[in-house]
């Protein structure tokens, strides 16, 4: 008589750990470091600010779905959706400019059954592409290959630029040249760029729209304005400054309270964090963002291609780029241009685009441990 073979039952715990374990450890423990310090902020920013504390909460859950499947995705995945994303994207960019929504005398967005702003794909888009197409000319690169990145570059940025989004298509813009740097771009030619740059200021002033150009007055001296467009400036500055060392503390920040910082829970939420937490606040946030570039630059200094190795130093540097520019604009120093704090501000899109790079650092993490054994 044959006895039955009865399946061994495994515990639930064996069911989930392989789905679990594609997260990378370190980075998940300075990404709930960071969402701890923004959801702080954002309860203090957002609390009589309708749902938008909830929101945020739905926003962070969101971002970490994405950021789980992207990296459930082996790197030759991400490899086989670099051209179709880059495709869809582009040609989604051209509907926009063709037939797109217009806001506040911007045509960023288009109805696809439901509203999308293409140029938010792009971000993740270009890098992908350019990271592909270099892996494609590994060991052969000539100045051809940087003039065929450069032109699948400025496609985009020029599309994005036209919309007009100005902040967009500059994020856009380092993205895809930070791919560009990392496959080995001379510093002569980087010299020669940056000359040509600045030889060409005053055409690229003429051809700014009156209300950019504005915001380069405006930076250069908010007073000339200060309660028009010199106001988010001024006001930002008043709270960063009154924060002090050690900041007014949760919930006391008077300019955020008494509705002095325009787009609190968005774009100038570092301002409300800086008052109420101070400059010693603003280090130990500093340090997060620190912590957080480190660890993204240290998977790409180890990752096993060169695919790999210029999209996670790319998506790294993005990160970066997010918190300095967002930093900058608040604190003065750079023109306000709509860039999200990352992980920090309000924002649906933005949520979702960073959990998404964030997600393909630990796919490219994941593979070369598994690689390795």
């Amino acid at each position: 008589m044959h006895s039955m073979h009865i399946p061994e039952r495994r515990h639930p715990w064996q069911v989930i750990k392989p789905y679990l374990n594609v997260f990378d450890g370190p980075l998940m423990l300075i990404l709930f470091l960071l969402l701890s310090v923004s959801s702080m902020a954002m309860y203090s920013a957002g609390y009589d600010h309708g749902s938008r504390f909830d929101d945020h909460l739905r926003n962070i859950m969101i971002s970490f779905v994405v950021m789980w499947m992207a990296a459930l995705m082996p790197p030759q995945m991400l490899m086989r959706l670099a051209v179709p994303l880059y495709t869809i994207g582009v040609g989604l960019l051209i509907a926009v400019a063709m037939f797109g929504i217009v806001k506040k005398g911007a045509r960023r967005w288009i109805d696809v059954g439901v509203v999308i702003q293409p140029s938010e794909l792009l971000k993740i888009a270009v890098p992908l592409m350019l990271a592909w197409f270099f892996q494609k000319r590994e060991g052969t690169l000539r100045w051809q290959d940087f003039a065929g990145a450069a032109i699948l570059l400025v496609i985009p940025v020029a599309l994005i630029a036209k919309q007009p989004d100005l902040g967009t298509s500059l994020l856009v813009l380092a993205s895809g040249f930070y791919v560009i740097f990392l496959a080995g771009l001379s510093w002569k030619v980087l010299l020669g760029l940056f000359l040509t740059g600045m030889a060409s200021l005053p055409i690229v002033w003429s051809v700014l729209h009156d209300y950019q150009r504005q915001r380069v007055l405006t930076l250069i001296d908010p007073t000339t304005d200060p309660l028009g467009k010199g106001f988010h400036i001024i006001q930002s500055m008043i709270a960063i400054g009154s924060g002090g060392v050690s900041g007014k503390g949760w919930f006391k920040g008077t300019q955020a309270h008494l509705e002095f910082i325009p787009e609190r829970t968005t774009d100038f939420l570092f301002a409300v964090y800086s008052e109420e937490f101070g400059l010693i606040g603003n280090l130990a946030l500093l340090f997060i963002y620190l912590l957080l570039i480190g660890r993204g630059l240290l998977i790409a200094a180890n990752a096993p291609t060169v695919f790999t190795r210029l999209l996670a130093g790319a998506l790294t540097m993005i990160l970066f780029t997010y918190a300095f520019v967002n930093m900058g604009m608040v604190s003065g120093i750079l023109p306000v241009v709509g860039v999200p704090l990352p992980f920090m501000s309000y924002g649906g899109t933005a949520f979702v685009t960073l959990g998404l790079g964030v997600g393909m650092l630990m796919s490219i993490q994941r593979h070369r441990k598994l690689v390795q054994t």
